[in-house]
Order: C-alpha cells, then structure tokens, then sequence
C-alpha cells in the first residue's frame, strides 16, 4: 500500500500529462472513437489483461487477483471513468497550463469531465500493478462511453448488459470529475421526450385556417406547465428546445419540442410521462375539432409522435450498503468526512440493479464544467486518489467474502 501511495506521490506530471492529452480528443456522445483507441493504448501500457473495446466503444481490461486463476468466475470490482464529454466535435481544444495556488491548473473543456476521471482512474490502475498490491478479487477496470446527455448511459448500460458478467459484479465504483469529499449516492432518475406534431402545412393566407403544428404544440407545453410538481420527492420539469416551420408567411408541416423530466421518484417519472401524453392528446384534437367545425381541414388534420429519447432510472443505496461503510472506514482513516448527494452518473445503472455503487471525484478541483471556460487544478489530487484506492481495496476484500 505504502508502494501505491508513493507511486501516486511521485508522478503527478505524469497523470496531468495523460489528462491534458486526452482532454485534446473530441469525443461528444456517439462520436468516442478515438478516445476509445486511446485509452486501449493506455491499458496496454499499464499492462491490464485482455484489454478489449466492445462494439459500443467501451475498453476494458483486468488486474487480476493475486489468488485466483485468469479464469475464475467469481465476484468482481469494476472501476470505471466515462470517455465522453458535452462538446461538439469542433469544439476547439487548446489546453493551457498555468501555475496556481500550489498547483497547475489545466484549462480546457472537459478537462475535469471527465479528464480528471479519466486521468485518476489509469492513475490508480499504475499504481496498483506497479506497487504490486495483491487484490482479493479481480478488478475490472472500464473506460466507457455515452454518459453525457442524449449517450443516456449506453456505455455503461451495455456493459450491464453483457451476459458475461451477468451477477458477477459485487461493487461498481465510478470515477466522474474532481473533488475529495462528496460521492454520489442516490440516483436522481430522468426521462427525456421528443414530441413530434405534423399537420399538411401551407400558405398563411390562402389555406389559413389549416391547423398549426406549433400552436398545436405550444397549447400543449402550456398545459403540461400547469402540471405539480412535488417539492418531495423532488420533481422537475423542463422543455428544453422547439423548432419548426420554414418561414414566417407559411403554415408549418411540422413542429418538435424536447422535454426533460426528473426526479428521486420512478412513480413521479410516470405520473409526468402520463401528463406528457395527455396534454399532447388534448391539444391535437382540441386544433383539430376547431378547424373540422370550421371547415378548414380539406387538407387534412393534425397527428403527433412522443418518442422517448433518455431514460435514466430513479434509486438510492440503503444506509447499509457494503459501499458506503467502506466510505465511512476510509474516511475515518483518512480524517475527513463525505457528503453524500443526489446526482445522475453512471451509478444510476448499478444503483437501480441493486449493485453496491458509487460515483467519486478524483480528487485536485475544477470549474466551468460543460462550458468552454473548463478548468482542472491538481492541487491534493493525490488525496482523493488515496481515497479511491483504498476504497477499492476495501471493496475487493468485501466481494471476496461473499
């Protein structure tokens, strides 16, 4: 242990270095390949064992348990840091590095999500494999893809999916962002929509009267607005974007919104999946009776699509989940305390299949997240590198028991 903790000590310009390096990548949802390749290389460097990518894009690869065969098919601990990141593939990326505070911050977007993620996870992996450090149960260490918007989790729920380690995985911890002393412990769910009303459009003048897309679809956010929205568990509702139409003088063919739902409560996600659905029902055929009344609809009518387009379940860790004592042991060991918070990472997956998971910064701080003015500093990494390690361990020796 002493081995991993001085190595960690000893190469912070290496693990700035593969931060800013991968930082420059692009790599928006759906578009992770290269970084994919790249962190491949990285695994086969720090000498993981049968480092993979998968059809999804997401890399893997072992350190194995220093008792057990290569092909046991006991229970395993994934470590896992998401690849992608909000930002356009054009996006430019120029990382700066500056001296501040005791530390040399990197500013570039995606620097500390996920870079710093990135960055302390295969910090961790050399650490252990160069320390030595003899693990009571394999680790599976995941680079994964699709964590960020409209990816809605697919790296990391295709890697649940995968029947080769179906009911293998006895803790999963996530390595998303900076900081030391917060983790991610309850799942905040959310359901994205994309509702679609279409009608036969035309001139504004000579076909007035035709039924309109947008006024159709606006009469229907306007209900959905007027839906409650408990404050516990706490509920949020959020149309995000609309378009349609060609020009000002046309009645549009078409009109789209985005609407985002969250919540602590899978039954507050139905509930608003139903409002969603009603409102739009009621507003297509309220705009279709009113011009079937007047007798505008010789070109046609009204049709509308709802098309789920995220769904990130709603779950908690029970008080005494394995994962969460062992935070409580590290943390007295360590001297310091955890908050413990609402967020959606790729825990929610995990989490809602009743596996013992939580998502961690990797220690140093950050700022700007999801803007062009995203910035790093490693300032105490190495402290929240420690905290990672030793829960790791501390969780290796848990799923060898069971």
């Amino acid at each position: 242990m002493h081995a991993a903790f001085a190595w960690l000590h000893n190469n912070p310009k290496t693990i700035l270095d593969w931060q800013r390096d991968v930082s420059v990548i692009p790599a928006p949802p759906f578009g992770e390949e290269a970084r994919s390749r790249w962190m491949q290389d990285r695994f086969m460097e720090a000498g993981l064992a049968n480092v993979q990518t998968d059809s999804v894009g997401n890399v893997t690869g072992w350190l194995r348990a220093a008792k057990l065969p290569p092909e046991s098919s006991g229970p395993v601990v994934v470590l896992s840091a998401h690849l992608d990141t909000v930002f356009p593939a054009e996006t430019p990326l120029q990382p700066t590095l500056t001296q501040v505070d005791g530390g040399t911050r990197l500013n570039v977007p995606g620097a500390c999500d996920n870079g710093a993620g990135i960055a302390g996870l295969l910090a961790l992996v050399h650490a252990l494999a160069e320390a030595q450090v003899e693990l009571a149960a394999p680790v599976l260490v995941l680079g994964n893809v699709g964590e960020e918007g409209e990816g809605d989790l697919r790296g990391v729920r295709h890697f649940y999916n995968q029947s080769a380690l179906a009911g293998r995985i006895a803790a999963h911890v996530v390595l998303d962002g900076a900081g030391a002393d917060s983790a991610v412990s309850q799942a905040l769910g959310s359901r994205r929509y994309a509702v679609t009303i279409s009608g036969p459009g035309g001139h504004s003048f000579t076909d007035a009267g035709t039924p309109n897309p947008i006024v159709a679809l606006a009469t229907a956010l306007a209900r959905l607005a007027q839906t409650h929205l408990p404050s516990e568990p706490r509920t949020t509702m959020n149309p995000g974007t609309i378009h349609g139409g060609t020009s000002v003088n046309t009645i549009p063919e078409s009109a789209t919104a985005s609407v985002d739902f969250r919540s602590t409560s899978p039954a507050e996600l139905l509930r608003l999946e139903v409002a969603l659905h009603r409102a739009v029902e009621d507003a297509v055929e309220q705009w279709n009776s009113l011009a079937v009344a007047a007798g505008t609809h010789g070109r046609g009518l009204l049709k509308f699509q709802i098309h789920k387009i995220g769904d990130r379940p709603a779950a908690q860790l029970p008080e005494d989940s394995p994962v969460l004592e062992a935070l409580r042991a590290v943390d007295r060991h360590l001297g310091q305390r955890t908050d413990l918070r609402l967020g959606s990472t790729d825990a929610n997956i995990p989490i809602s299949l009743g596996v013992p998971a939580l998502s961690l910064g990797a220690g140093g701080d950050g700022g700007g997240a999801h803007t062009l003015a995203e910035w790093y500093s490693d300032r105490d990494r190495e402290t929240g590198l420690r905290r990672v390690l030793l829960l790791l361990l501390a969780m290796t020796e848990w799923a060898a028991e069971q």
